[in-house]
């Protein structure tokens, strides 16, 4: 959880950063750094579920996952 944690924070900083070096105004590059990894968060939900839809061959990626002590019983 703090790996996560402090990789949010990192994100961000990263974001406001980049966002001021490219405007030169600390409002605008908050506001960036701020709204980003929300819809960063929703654009990588939206591509897991399309991922996971399937492929063109029909093979599904989801994955399987088996209980070893039913696979033993």
């Amino acid at each position: 959880m703090t790996k996560t944690a402090t990789y949010s924070v990192m994100h961000m900083v990263v974001a406001i950063s980049v966002a001021y070096a490219l405007t030169g105004s600390w409002i605008v590059a908050l506001g960036i750094g701020l709204v980003q990894p929300v819809v960063q968060t929703v654009a990588y939900h939206l591509h897991e579920r399309a991922w996971s839809f399937g492929d063109p061959r029909g093979h599904s990626r989801r994955k399987v996952t088996i209980d070893t002590a039913q696979a033993a019983a």
